[in-house]
């Protein structure tokens, strides 16, 4: 007697599955949406069931379970509170493009880990990248979260499959100076200065494309980022750096001083508030405009390195600082040409466009 229920019930099904029964603070019998392959994960399941029901009266909600994951989801970006509006967009990108197809018509209360390993498991076959499946999945994880600790839908979420959200890039090719000249000078005049700086400053694209002549301290080599242009639906909007800690001053290297004087005086716009990089009708340049405008395949090619790439965003951490950075020691000579003490390199991730000597 001492194992008998009084909160529900376990059966096996004929299919061999086992299913949960119990009653709803009402007093009518129901069924638990999903079905388990091992008894011991429906008696876990019934367990926290029980645990639920017993704290502050709290009953799941049966008819919230049913929610469709699509439905689920937009409610979640369009309610959450800290989300900025190019994460948003990304969010709804992913969900679009490899989590609604497969999961927008299936039910909270459906969705188990069975479910979401098939999911996974069809996009790296459909030729999804790893990173890209492994974004999509803790994008995954933090909408079931929400479904399971704040509004209570469901009791566990299903996402718990090891190792699947983290991201395992591929190394990304690191330019020597040499390389890194040649590629500035096969670039169209307008873009040298953009390059430099941003692989120096370590800069994203957002920040660098909205730094103004007041932003610029040619005198002390240093360039200030305070805030960033963000792609939203309809065109570019300024916001903050993407984080806190984005608000910062960064220094760069006196070699690039010339090329960046001289765009100043061709390119950039009047005034203190000026934009210090515009295209040729003096608006922001725009990312998807890169590739074509300087011709960036076929300049790659030309300094052997065809699989560079020019990120949106810092991708990492100064290998050579990583290495040598620790308190008592003096920062690499390369971290000294890019303008950078120990304590700034510390707090800042650089560039995959280290240069090394």
């Amino acid at each position: 007697m001492a194992n008998r229920r009084y909160f529900g019930s376990i059966r096996r099904r004929e299919s061999g599955r086992w299913q949960i029964r119990y009653r709803t603070r009402d007093g009518v019998r129901v069924a638990w949406p999903e079905t388990y392959a091992r008894r011991a994960e429906a008696v876990r399941v019934l367990a926290e069931l029980e645990r639920q029901s017993q704290v502050a009266g709290n009953w799941l909600d049966v008819a919230g379970s049913k929610v469709l994951f699509a439905v689920y989801a937009e409610e979640w970006i369009n309610q959450h509170p800290r989300l900025r509006p190019r994460t948003a967009d990304v969010y709804r990108s992913l969900i679009r493009r490899h989590l609604a197809p497969a999961l927008g018509q299936v039910a909270l209360g459906q969705l188990d880990t069975a479910t979401v390993r098939e999911w996974r498991a069809g996009l790296l076959e459909a030729g999804v990248s790893a990173t890209m499946v492994a974004k999509s999945y803790r994008l995954l994880r933090a909408i079931l979260n929400t479904a399971v600790t704040e509004d209570e839908l469901i009791i566990v979420n299903p996402c718990r499959i090891k190792g699947a959200g983290e991201e395992r890039a591929t190394e990304r090719p690191v330019l020597t100076l040499d390389q890194l000249y040649a590629l500035v000078d096969l670039m169209p005049d307008r873009w040298k200065a953009f390059l430099l700086l941003k692989t120096f400053a370590s800069l994203r694209w957002g920040e660098i494309t909205a730094l103004t002549r007041n932003d610029l301290d040619l005198e002390r080599r240093t360039v200030r980022i305070r805030r960033q242009l963000l792609r939203v639906p309809g065109g570019l909007q300024l916001g903050p750096p993407k984080s806190r800690a984005g608000i910062r001053t960064v220094s760069f290297p006196a070699g690039i001083l010339p090329e960046l004087q001289r765009h100043l005086d061709t390119y950039s716009l009047d005034g203190p508030d000026g934009l210090v990089f515009v295209n040729e009708h003096g608006q922001p340049w725009h990312r998807g405009n890169f590739n074509p405008a300087v011709g960036w395949r076929q300049a790659r090619e030309q300094i052997g390195v065809p699989k560079l790439h020019l990120l949106s965003r810092p991708g990492a951490q100064c290998r050579c600082c990583h290495r040598s950075g620790s308190p008592g020691r003096s920062p690499n000579p390369s971290c000294q040409f890019l303008g950078n003490g120990l304590s700034t390199v510390a707090a800042l991730r650089r560039d995959s466009w280290v240069a090394r000597e």
